[in-house]
């Protein structure tokens, strides 16, 4: 059952105060996913050291963590397009506080078995929260900015990204906690509190409901819109699904075996000194991402990230053939061209679907199992070769990554012509429109159909 009309509104309808404080709100919870996928990164090498396992065997976290985001994102999807985004917001945080509760058993009694299950849970309710916040921002303005504006939204939480690291660095690798779980549960007993509390915030601040097309009006004047084209045959909303994989998948395990990285580079670094590079990294990854804000203002998204996704496969091939310090620093490179890739492939496999908005949210959401599978080809390969030939691994996902986006630039200068600038489509569909029907008969003026002869497929909602 769809939210009632009178309880929805569009991003056009939110004043500038609400606008902002529903953006605000929404990406507080960008927070809870980007700092527990930090501090996972690291738990792959105190749990090798903890509980004696492989390399392969420690990546079975990240097959918990993002096998979940494939299980529970469709349905997360389905429960935000019939209960509304807050609903759905609620049930995220409630499964990833007890999630993040029940790691404090299997830290306490050192159960490896527990970790993976809690992880598992944890992911369910931030597959649903992804789900969420992503398709919220995206639709809460027009589409000419939602990469930039995703980007924008991901830039202050990608702060907590470093923060994993850090702490484990401070407290993980040092002393007598390099060999035991005691901070490991304390940490996630404050991460179970902030899922409460944030919770509990959500209940009392009131969140406008945001319908999916954002301007329904103007799509119908054009003839963008004559009734929803199924999702499946939204081919950019699949295809982007498809490069979600490879590129999240590539993304999880850089992360996921750096500090194994940086400890066999055989340049003197030990566990507690990796794991502080491996939070300037995320740093680097974060300057990167506002950064990119800027320029996807000017640049077209498709054509940025195919620049990006050429730079990240090409020092990802560095790191695993360069020795010691240079491919340290290309993988600082890596991680500032991986800075914008995750919110403009959102943003363009999701663009124009219309009422189909929150399944092809959930859709793309999914698309991060590829971070369950692409840590167990590397590791598998780390246990039998030297961890840095292992990025080789990775690198087939940039570069399966970078297709995507040239396609979406070569399909954009078919239909439309080539352009460096990121532009308004909605607003050159409506000229175009309005030029062409002055030229038409009197009674063909109004005539939806004769507009769908003039300019074909382009005007029914496929990008």
């Amino acid at each position: 059952m769809a939210l009632p009309p009178e309880m929805t509104r569009t991003g056009a309808q939110l004043g500038r105060k609400q606008w902002a404080y529903a953006f605000a709100l929404v990406t507080s919870l960008c927070f809870t996913w980007v700092f527990t996928y930090g501090l996972l990164n690291v738990l792959n090498a105190h749990f090798q050291t903890v509980f004696g396992i492989t390399k392969l065997q420690s990546t079975y976290l990240q097959l918990a963590y993002f096998g979940a985001y494939f299980v529970s994102a469709p349905f997360a999807g389905a429960l935000m397009k019939r209960m509304g985004y807050k609903k759905g917001i609620h049930v995220g945080l409630g499964l990833y506080s007890i999630g993040a509760i029940f790691c404090w058993p299997s830290a306490k009694f050192e159960k490896y078995g527990g970790f993976i299950g809690s992880t598992f849970v944890m992911g369910c309710g931030l597959s649903t929260l992804e789900v969420a916040a992503n398709s919220y921002v995206t639709v809460l303005g027009t589409p000419h900015y939602s990469a930039a504006r995703l980007n924008f939204s991901h830039g202050f939480p990608a702060i907590a990204s470093f923060a994993g690291p850090l702490i484990a660095s401070r407290w993980f690798f040092t002393g007598a906690n390099a060999t035991s779980l005691g901070t490991v549960q304390w940490v996630y007993l404050a991460v179970a509190g902030l899922g409460i509390v944030l919770n509990i915030l959500f209940f009392f601040f009131d969140l406008p409901e945001i319908i999916e097309d954002s301007e329904p009006d103007e799509k119908n004047e054009v003839a963008i819109v004559d009734g929803p084209v199924p999702l499946w045959k939204q081919y950019h909303c699949i295809l982007g699904f498809v490069a979600q994989i490879a590129y999240y998948g590539a993304q999880v395990t850089v992360a996921s075996f750096a500090v194994n990285f940086f400890v066999d580079q055989g340049v003197g670094i030990n566990q507690s000194k990796a794991s502080e590079l491996l939070s300037f990294c995320q740093i680097t990854f974060t300057i990167g991402r506002f950064i990119g804000v800027v320029i996807l203002n000017y640049i077209d998204p498709a054509l940025l990230l195919s620049f990006y996704g050429f730079c990240c496969s090409l020092f990802c091939l560095l790191v695993s053939q360069l020795p010691g310090y240079g491919a340290i620093r290309c993988l600082f490179c890596l991680f500032f061209f991986e800075s914008i890739c995750y919110p403009c492939i959102f943003t363009l496999g999701t663009k124009n679907l219309g009422v189909h908005t929150k399944q092809g949210t959930g859709l793309i959401v999914m698309g991060v199992i590829g971070g369950a599978w692409y840590p167990l080809a590397q590791g598998a390969l780390a246990d039998r070769a030297y961890t840095q030939r292992s990025y080789l691994v990775p690198t087939s996902g940039y570069i399966a990554m970078t297709i995507y986006a040239v396609g979406l630039v070569v399909d954009q200068a078919r239909k439309r012509g080539f352009s460096f600038r990121n532009r308004n489509e909605l607003s050159a569909k409506c000229a175009a429109v309005a030029d062409v029907s002055l030229s038409l008969p009197g009674d063909a003026k109004g005539d939806l159909s004769s507009k769908k002869k003039v300019f074909g497929d382009e005007f029914i909602g496929v990008v």
